[in-house]
């Protein structure tokens, strides 16, 4: 049984609006940015938030349904690997007997789509009119399953408000060879295989009906498609709920039929009510341990739990063969690739919040390492060097050219030249070896990795005449700038990256001594090669000057012409548009954080005042032509306590997702830029730092938060932290887990079991220094 005069509860909001996303009315310009925004996703499956009922061809949303790790190779144009969509399994249509031939419903009315975000989950409501006067609501609800992942539920609530005639209702999968090759289709089940790349794909559904609290007979009318008509009166209530499952397989010689049918089965026994109620468990676990609370600033505190929440859903812990996406699971943007965005923007994220998941996505990382290794081998080094863009294998993904900005065909030279993804990748093994201590991990897997990085860079810079090793040919995080010599962003990640390598082996030597002898015999790494690697580090060319403390960006920028970025103001197209892509190379303009971005990672690689003048120099220079941007901005600039500044990227790095003024989000979620949020909020203006024994804090809270809290873990601990009163006080609490030390504005304070520690910030010796005045920093000439 539905339940159906019962089920109306569960299409109500949570109470709180804060956990709300509404969006009134239906246009169809902007739709496909907003079913961007309105995604479902569990890590598994990703559903975009389009209409599903009756909806019209200029809904444009077919299939909507994407799958993680389903990637193939198209047939023609360049042989680059994407996600494949999977069949939308969500269509309803609501038609006058005898059918679409008579007389219909008009268009949908009163649209209104609603995120909540506690819940994990989209409801969707309108209105059906017909001739004669017939009016039929609708509520939609669906969500992908948190706790049973390869699940899906829809529920539809359908009254009659008026008119008494024979309705039509039929459910149906759109879409069935969008992209794929059917093998089988069936009432109940559709098994698919890719073109190309040997996997395989299984849906199978069950649906039931209920009018007036009896369950009608269906009629199938095709392959996962069934019908139902009945006569409707005034008052009458109708249940409708469908449960899917999907099944991925990566060996042509498995069958997932078999898997889905179990998966559906085990849904349907347990019902609507226990699919929703375990899924919601799931999403309260996850947001007793991820959710941020601002006072005083609502839009600050709506972005916060939208980014946490589209963060929650992008990660999947059970499967270390896929990643998290430049757009997640939310739209095709990208064609599903991971880029550095994962390991920078988000590992901070999962690290804090959900060490399982971060470890998952590290195993990617480590699964893909031969692949890594046969690229640096291709192109003449040692070691391993990762794809700039991967997708299921890890080879390199990246398209050799695209369509810009203004319609010329662009080569693309980031999968040769972008290579600070090797040392990304690397960074983030070592954050999250500080943040949990995971020994088997480091031991089974990351140590593999940073060795590997570590010898991939001791091969790639070589020692020059000046006695210096040099770094040429790449292309750093601003892109406008290509083919460039020693990138300080990659030659200082690249010696911080080597410097860790040479650490963890002494570690290994030292704590697993057994394991560090068969890895070393291995991958044939040895003490004369370590020294090497150590000769290499400590004669790396930066481009930092000791007298102006300013990296040069890449050797000879500090000659380019220098353009002032504020006469351009108000522009609608990227700098590089504007100005051409010629004149943008041979100036100072920079697309996105670079030298600022060395700064957020590695902030003790710049002397003593030296971050403020970095940050001043290159911050007015900077077009903000990505995505990641605004958030590495925000993040120094509210360590440095420029508070009011980094407020205003942190709005402007949510608007991203939250305006409709981007078009951009049309093919979803800028997943970096939601990540950026958290970091903002939690690196940034509470001050998180992770130490190699414990936990730092710098709390700086902008003038428009009366408070910011959270929670995180560390090493097995769980702390509840609270900055409150404007900023001028702490709390934290040590929930779970053995005794630590807390280190907050630079004094270590102990920390016990489920006691409580309080600051008064503003109290001698725990108050922030002032913020620095931003000085005009002169380049050496």
């Amino acid at each position: 049984m539905i339940g159906a005069e019962d089920m109306g509860a569960v299409f109500a909001p949570t109470a709180d609006a804060a956990w709300v996303i509404e969006q009134p009315g239906f246009d169809p310009l902007r739709d496909c940015s907003r079913q961007s925004r309105f995604a479902i996703s569990n890590g598994f499956l990703g559903v975009r938030g389009g209409r599903t009922v009756n909806r019209g061809l200029e809904c444009g949303s077919v299939p909507h349904t994407y799958v993680a790790g389903l990637f193939d190779v198209p047939g023609s144009g360049q042989p680059v690997p994407g996600l494949v969509p999977a069949a939308d399994w969500l269509r309803v249509d609501i038609s006058l007997a005898p059918g679409p031939s008579g007389p219909g419903f008009a268009e949908v009315s009163h649209h209104h789509r609603m995120l909540d975000l506690r819940r994990g989950l989209l409801v969707t409501s309108g209105r059906l009119a017909g001739p004669a006067g017939v009016a039929i609501r609708f509520q939609v609800l669906r969500l992908v399953s948190l706790s049973a992942r390869a699940c899906g539920l829809q529920l539809l609530r359908l009254e009659v408000e008026a008119g008494d005639c024979e309705i039509d209702c039929a459910c149906a999968f759109d879409g069935l060879d969008f992209g794929l090759t059917p093998e089988r289709l069936d009432p109940a089940l559709g098994v698919w295989r890719t073109r190309s790349t040997g996997k395989r794909l299984a849906m199978a559904s069950a649906h039931v009906l209920e009018v007036d609290g009896v369950e009608m007979p269906a009629r199938e009318t095709g392959p996962l498609a069934a019908s139902w008509r009945w006569r409707a009166r005034p008052g009458q209530i109708v249940g409708f709920a469908r449960f899917v499952a999907v099944i991925r397989s990566d060996d042509p010689a498995d069958d997932p039929g078999p898997a889905a049918c179990r998966e559906r089965d085990g849904a349907r026994l347990l019902g609507w009510r226990g699919v929703l109620d375990a899924h919601v468990r799931c999403w309260a676990s996850r947001w007793q341990c991820s959710d941020v609370t601002v006072g005083g600033d609502p839009g600050a505190q709506r972005a916060l739990r939208f980014a946490a929440y589209h963060l929650i859903g992008a990660a999947n812990p059970a499967d270390e063969r896929v990643s998290i996406a430049a757009r997640a699971l939310t739209g095709p943007d990208y064609r599903g690739h991971v880029f550095w965005d994962t390991e920078i923007h988000l590992l901070p994220f999962y690290c804090l919040t959900w060490p399982e998941a971060a470890r998952a996505l590290l195993m990617y990382r480590f699964h893909t390492l031969d692949a890594a290794r046969e690229k640096a081998r291709g192109m003449g080094w040692r070691g391993a060097m990762y794809a700039w863009e991967s997708a299921d294998t890890g080879a390199e993904a990246t398209p050799a050219q695209i369509i810009g900005p203004d319609r010329k065909v662009v080569n693309i030279l980031c999968g040769l030249q972008e290579q600070h993804i090797t040392a990304d990748v690397a960074y983030a093994v070592w954050q999250y070896w500080l943040a949990t201590g995971d020994g088997d991990f480091l031991r089974d897997a990351g140590a593999e990795i940073l060795l590997e990085a570590g010898r991939f860079w001791s091969s790639r810079a070589r020692r020059e005449a000046d006695g210096l090793h040099h770094i040429r040919n790449v292309i750093g995080p601003d892109e406008y700038h290509v083919g460039v010599d020693d990138s300080a962003f990659t030659n200082v990640m690249a010696r911080w990256t080597i410097r860790r390598a040479i650490e963890v082996a002494e570690l290994m030597a030292r704590r697993w001594p057994r394991e560090w002898a068969r890895l070393a015999a291995r991958i044939g790494v040895d003490e004369r090669e370590l020294a090497q690697w150590s000769v290499v580090a400590e004669a790396m060319a930066t481009g930092l000057d000791p007298r102006s403390g300013l990296f040069e960006q890449f050797a000879g920028y500090f000659a380019l012409e220098d353009i002032d970025l504020a006469q351009y103001a108000g522009r609608s197209v990227p700098i590089d548009v504007v100005l051409g892509r010629e004149r943008t190379e041979r100036s100072q303009l920079i697309k996105q954080a670079d030298v600022v971005a060395l700064l957020a990672l590695l902030p003790e690689e710049f002397p003593a005042g030296a971050g403020e003048r970095n940050f001043a120099y290159y911050e007015p220079r900077c077009s903000h032509g990505s995505s990641l941007s605004k958030a590495m901005h925000g993040l120094v600039a509210a360590r440095l306590g420029l508070s009011a500044m980094a407020l205003g990227f942190f709005r402007a790095n949510a608007a991203i997702d939250l305006s409709d003024n981007h078009a951009a989000i049309d093919g979803g979620v800028h997943i970096a830029a939601l990540g950026g949020s958290w970091m903002m909020a939690v690196m940034g203006f509470a001050g998180l730092r992770l130490l190699a024994d414990g936990l730092a804090l710098d709390p700086r809270l902008p003038a428009e938060w009366a408070s910011l809290a959270f929670h995180c873990q560390w090493r097995g601990r769980r702390i509840g932290i609270r900055i409150g009163s404007g900023g001028r006080s702490l709390e934290a609490v040590l929930e779970s887990g053995p005794p630590m030390s807390l280190l907050v504005r630079g004094v270590a304070h102990p920390l016990g079991p489920g006691s409580t520690l309080h600051l008064d910030l503003t109290r001698p010796g725990t108050s922030a220094s002032p913020a620095p005045e931003p000085a005009i920093a002169t380049p050496p000439r």
